[in-house]
């Protein structure tokens, strides 16, 4: 039976299924929208609380970022590339239909996040320490520890919460997505002001604001993926498979991990320089509040890149490899249009951004002249994101890890600790020394991506959805 379901899917494209680009533009953009209106919804939650602590004092607002930075550096960005390994695991096996198989992923994914939490947990715990350890700023570094502890209880639910937006977002399910973060958010809007304020909790009551937030998230996807009729073919329940294969699944899952972390670490490692900087409570604070709208942005191009992520997935796996190379010259076109659009808007706000975050006229004017910079990283970065979303869908992490290896630790921090400390151009240096290690990567995605044989990445996904798991796993449809 396997057999003959791996060669009905492997069945060439007919004339009569040729792809159009006005079909695939409309795929992409129900997609798109909810997946980026969610994802800022999501990133409002650390925002919220930065700008609620900015309030707080100049020493306050370094420590949380200082603490954020860690947290992203030692544990959201572990969990977040674990789990996009589900992008390729999931949206193939979804457009192979083989939906039990979903259900197992995505459960197993979770086993595994949640046990690669504990010893994170335990790092976050030191936070202080380590900081003070690496010469950061003692006061800053005792500010952090704090902030970072009681943060602790968002470690564990910011991994079930990744996996289960991968585990919709793969079968184009996103108006759940984008609603469980709307709801969250505006949650975390009273939570967050009754912790830091009504209770007087001040920066703690921010960090621990952030998990009570991440598992409402977590709670309203659950609910909606036991009683939703449209996932009663993926999910039918806990299933003792989710225990077996872990290796299996770990071996996409740690290539998936550094190709997230490798770049995630280099931006992460702007905000831990700059403590390094003359003036470190200034440079921390615009670092944090540059990187903080940085990546507000970027859930821009992140929709696009889960979407494509998806439409690619999906349409390797259903055995479409001409729809596949569509949909990626459709994405590289939306892609280029939104990274100029949001430059411009950045360039026309730049004089007032700053008061979002600090009253503080020195951050004001520091800020204004940062986002200058902030509009080429997004313009270039908008690029790299639907590429990397394009290389998960085809299950190459291990390529996108080596290529953020090399554009991000051979050129861009080394680049960024040139013009920052040697050139002593500041902050400023920081960003465009990453700047150049995002046109590297640029260049070497599009380089892979324009010699990728399409027909063979059909027969690779359908070969890894029938091989990846036990004959057990397989529900004929």
């Amino acid at each position: 039976m396997e057999k003959g379901l791996l060669h009905e899917a492997l069945l060439p494209e007919t004339e009569s299924s040729a792809p159009k680009v006005g079909d695939e533009v409309k795929k992409q953009l129900r997609l798109a929208g909810p997946l980026i209106a969610g994802s800022l919804l999501q990133n409002l939650i650390q925002m919220i609380s930065v700008m609620f602590v900015g309030h707080l004092g100049e020493l306050r607002l370094a420590g949380a970022s200082m603490a954020s930075s860690f947290a992203a550096v030692t544990g959201f960005s572990l969990l977040l590339g674990m789990a996009s390994a589900l992008d390729t695991l999931c949206g193939q096996a979804f457009g192979a239909r083989q939906y039990h198989l979903l259900g197992i992923y995505k459960q197993r994914a979770m086993l595994l996040l949640t046990a690669v939490s504990v010893p994170l947990a335990v790092v976050w715990f030191y936070t202080g320490e380590i900081l003070l350890h690496f010469g950061q700023d003692a006061d800053i570094a005792a500010e952090a520890g704090a902030f970072a502890r009681w943060m602790i209880p968002a470690l564990f639910a910011y991994g079930p919460l990744q996996c289960h937006v991968r585990f919709l977002q793969t079968q184009n399910i996103v108006v759940p997505v984008m609603a469980g973060a709307g709801a969250t958010a505006a949650c975390h809007l009273v939570v967050c002001w009754v912790m830091v304020f009504g209770l007087g909790m001040g920066s703690k009551g921010a960090a621990l604001a952030n998990a009570v937030s991440y598992w409402v998230n977590v709670a309203i996807l659950a609910v909606y993926v036991r009683v939703s009729p449209g996932c009663n073919k993926t999910w039918t329940g806990f299933s003792m498979e989710a225990f077996r294969d872990a290796l299996g699944f770990l071996r996409l899952a740690v290539p998936s991990a550094l190709m997230v972390c490798l770049e995630w670490w280099s931006f992460e490692l702007l905000v831990l320089l700059s403590g390094l900087l003359p003036n470190p409570q200034l440079e921390t604070s615009v670092l944090s509040i540059t990187l903080n709208t940085a990546n507000c942005l970027f859930m821009v191009p992140y929709g696009l890149g889960a979407a494509i992520s998806t439409r690619v997935s999906n349409e390797l796996g259903a055995g479409r490899p001409r729809t596949a190379r569509l949909a990626v010259r459709v994405v590289m076109f939306l892609a280029v249009s939104e990274g100029l659009v949001t430059g411009s808007l950045l360039i026309c706000v730049r004089y007032i951004w700053g008061h979002a975050y600090s009253d503080e006229e020195e951050v004001v004017r520091y800020v204004a002249r940062m986002m200058l910079v902030i509009a080429v990283s997004n313009f270039f970065d908008g690029i790299q994101c639907v590429l990397s979303g394009v290389a998960r869908g085809c299950g190459w992490q291990k390529i996108g890890a080596f290529v953020n290896l090399g554009a991000f630790y051979i050129v861009g921090v080394p680049a960024a600790y040139l013009i920052a400390f040697v050139l002593h151009v500041g902050g400023m240096g920081l960003w465009t020394g990453i700047i150049c290690g995002i046109v590297v990567q640029v260049v070497l995605l599009v380089v892979i991506t324009l010699c990728t044989d399409w027909q063979k990445e059909a027969t690779k996904a359908k070969s890894r959805v029938f091989n990846f798991s036990l004959p057990t796993d397989f529900v004929a449809t």
